[in-house]
């Protein structure tokens, strides 16, 4: 029943609100303003996973790394070596092997004492001080022993980038000489920048660093889990802005000298970096950068000697000549280290001992293919976008959908956000979240199914308890796919009510035994039961004796109540002629039926005390269906029909028996019988008998009681048991004795009940 006809909104608010509850977390969490650190470390692993599973796994042919490896430390000795080794090195590797760029992922921060030059120094300028000898000696062995030098020369006017780093400490300590800033302040347009700023620095001597003014800083950002994803490409220290390793190495591998910041070109985001721009004639190099300045690493492979994604050499092997000459020619190299006790192994998300120099390795080879990842700073946006879209599809779905289509919808929704992530990833080079979306979808479909289950289930088990008894189970299953819809609260509505009355009973009761009747009653009820519930779908009201009530249209809205409430009236006169067979065939006594239809407003509901309530039907127009069963017997036919259900019924050829006045009505009623299908036409006789009928009808209520008498003999001589045609010959005697009467409408008073 339809008590209320609310929107499908208004129906399903409840299910749609819980399952928008994730979505509100979710933008509470990516605004800020409630934190949930599992969802961020989620993102880290969907983030080290994606790599992981895209990473190239190739080697890169452009860069090697000289590596002060364990076997190095072994051969030539404790690290730091003397700078007449690094000179030695430097040239091995410059001149020698023609490499085409030299970084170091190293700091010289320390002059170098080992060759007693500052020793001497002190003789000369001391005890040994009028020693002239001794002083010209010193002059010539100078340059020999000035390791510092000797290295500084072995630079001098090459491609060669120092190393350095920045520090955080409180004291702020500055040890060795900066070089110049990669990015000149006139350079930013008076626009700031959000670059991650440092307070010291350890940088190298004055000597090399002026022997090699090109350098950059090699810090790493480590996230929060420990994890090295990411590189800064500037940092700022006292107002300047300094370039990283790798860029400072694309930069004298390219001959780029001057970097140009581009910023973002929206209204709002006007003083927001997107990326560094490198121009090399007419060629243009972008490199993008997220708010702090900073780029993740686009990791190749697992790392170290055996991750096959750059080639390892034994610094030893360099040092000591062995590599055939040239075999380096055009190569960018880096130098650093994989020893454990030189402390510059890193967590990365495809290693957990990864060599720091290979980070700057990896994002070098990046720079050179213009394969640069990026999360961009559009990307919390972006995120509201996909979880406000995700959030609303589940919501407003999920709760019109069954299990199965459900789980389809959401695998679906999971899918497309994987696949969306995964082609912004590999197409453009862009980082966009994830985790938030996921979950969301997966809590969506969870609280939904959880929903449906515990609360929307425990609705329809309570619904199939009360209906289940008087419903037919299709209908219940209809009930169920909407159970707000339904509820045992009275409401008036246009039904069609049926009372069917077995005839004779109280004659068998008199007959049979109890257990005899108790079977030929139960046998029927079970019938006509199968045909009222099953065949036809009505409501069963309740059994009275000998008496079925039943009634179309309610709980499940029925448009057509009236002709399935006919179809079954006349179902169940065919089915007690066929039990009435079996009956003699058994020497069972036979039964009849009488049955009522009437239609219109009947108040419908859970009724009763609170011992015991029922699911029924009341009012004026149920009453009418009683009285009209009680006079089915009256005019010897087995059903009778308002003129309301004809009217809703017109698949049915009708025979009108008469105008009545039954006892509570003051309106005169209209009754009729079915006498056939309009799908199946009367035989000629029969046709020709209703005919005939109607046009007695016709005179009789315009009191011609002479062509009366003619028109019903005719009647009778074509059916002489009927007891309709009898019933009016008793009446036309008596009618035939008055007067005319002007204000007679044809209507027969029924006092009894």
């Amino acid at each position: 029943m339809r008590p209320r006809t609310g929107s499908w909104l208004a129906r399903r608010w409840r299910r749609i609100a819980v399952t928008l509850l994730p979505l509100l977390f979710a933008l509470l969490h990516v605004g800020g303003v409630l934190h949930l650190q599992v969802l961020e470390r989620l993102e880290n692993i969907i983030y080290d996973t994606r790599l992981r599973a895209t990473m190239p796994g190739t080697m890169d042919e452009r860069i090697t790394i000289v590596d002060i490896d364990e076997r190095s430390l072994e051969r030539i000795g404790q690290w730091p070596w003397g700078r007449d080794k690094m000179a030695r090195f430097a040239r091995e590797l410059l001149e020698r092997q023609q490499v085409s760029v030299l970084g170091f992922d190293v700091v010289f921060a320390e002059p170098d004492g080992s060759s007693g030059l500052a020793s001497l120094q002190r003789l000369a300028q001391g005890p040994l001080q009028g020693n002239s000898g001794f002083a010209e000696q010193l002059a010539q062995l100078s340059p020999q022993l000035d390791y510092d030098a000797l290295f500084a020369q072995s630079l001098q006017g090459r491609p060669v980038v120092l190393g350095y780093y920045f520090t955080s400490d409180r004291d702020g300590q500055a040890r060795g000489v900066l070089p110049e800033p990669a990015l000149p302040l006139e350079r930013l347009r008076g626009k700031p920048l959000r670059a991650t700023s440092w307070q010291g620095h350890g940088s190298n001597i004055g000597a090399l660093a002026r022997a090699a003014p090109a350098a950059g800083f090699f810090n790493s950002i480590t996230d929060p889990d420990g994890v090295v994803r990411s590189l800064p490409l500037l940092a700022e220290f006292q107002g300047r802005y300094y370039e990283s390793l790798a860029l400072a190495m694309l930069r004298v591998a390219t001959g780029v000298r001057d970097l140009d910041p581009v910023y973002a070109s929206s209204e709002f985001d006007h003083d927001v970096l997107q990326c560094i721009l490198l121009r090399q004639g007419q060629s243009l190099i972008r490199l993008p950068v997220d708010p702090n300045l900073a780029t993740l690493v686009p990791y190749r492979g697992p790392g170290d000697v055996t991750g096959g994604s750059f080639r390892y050499i034994s610094a030893s092997d360099v040092l000591e000549g062995r590599l055939p000459q040239g075999s380096l020619k055009g190569q960018l190299v880096l130098v650093g280290s994989t020893a454990p006790g030189l402390v510059d192994l890193r967590v990365t998300p495809v290693g957990r001992t990864y060599p720091g120099v290979e980070t700057h390795a990896n994002l070098l080879s990046a720079f050179l293919d213009g394969a640069n990842v990026l999360q961009p700073d559009y990307a919390t946006d972006f995120d509201v976008l996909q979880l406000v879209a995700t959030g609303l599809l589940l919501a407003f779905s999920l709760p019109l959908l069954t299990a199965g289509w459900a789980v389809l919808l959401s695998a679906g929704v999971f899918a497309g956000l994987v696949g969306l992530n995964l082609w912004l990833y590999q197409s453009h080079g862009l980082v966009m979240p994830l985790a938030t979306a996921l979950v969301l979808a997966l809590s969506a479909f969870t609280l939904n199914m959880v929903y449906g289950y515990f609360v929307e289930s425990r609705s329809k088990r309570e619904l199939a308890a009360l209906f289940g008894t008087y419903v037919p189970p299709e209908l219940v299953d209809e009930m169920l796919k909407e159970p707000e819809r339904y509820t045992m609260d009275a409401a008036n509505q246009e039904l069609t009510v049926m009372f069917c009355d077995m005839r004779g009973f109280t004659a068998l009761s008199e007959r049979m035994e109890p257990l005899q009747l108790q079977a030929l009653l139960n046998g029927v009820f079970s019938r006509l039961t199968q045909i009222i519930r099953g065949r036809r779908q009505g409501t069963i009201d309740k059994y009275m004796g000998d008496c079925v009530m039943a009634f179309w249209g309610a709980p499940v809205a029925t448009p057509g109540h009236a002709e399935s409430a006919v179809a079954a009236a006349l179902d169940m006169t065919r089915a007690i002629t066929q039990l009435n067979e079996e009956h003699r065939s058994k020497g069972l006594p036979e039964i009849g039926v009488g049955i009522g239809l009437n239609t219109g407003t009947m108040c419908v509901g859970d009724m009763g005390s609170d011992i015991r309530r029922s699911y029924t039907v009341i009012g004026d127009a149920v009453n009418l269906g009683s009285r009209l069963e009680g006079l089915s017997k009256t005019y010897g036919v087995t059903m009778v029909v308002s003129d309301t259900t004809r009217a809703m019924a017109p698949g049915f050829i009708w025979q009108e028996l008469d105008r009545v006045r039954v006892k509570g009505k003051a309106q005169a009623v209209t009754i009729y019988t079915p006498v056939g299908t309009a799908a199946e036409p009367l035989a000629p006789e029969r046709e020709q008998q209703l005919a005939l009928w109607h046009q007695f009808l016709a005179t009789y209520r315009a009191q011609d009681w002479d062509a009366c008498a003619l028109l019903l003999q005719n009647l009778k001589a074509l059916q002489p048991a009927s007891i309709l045609y009898s019933l009016y010959a008793g009446r036309m005697e008596a009618l035939r004795v008055l007067p005319f009467q002007p204000d007679w409408d044809g209507a027969t008073q029924f006092d009894a009940k």
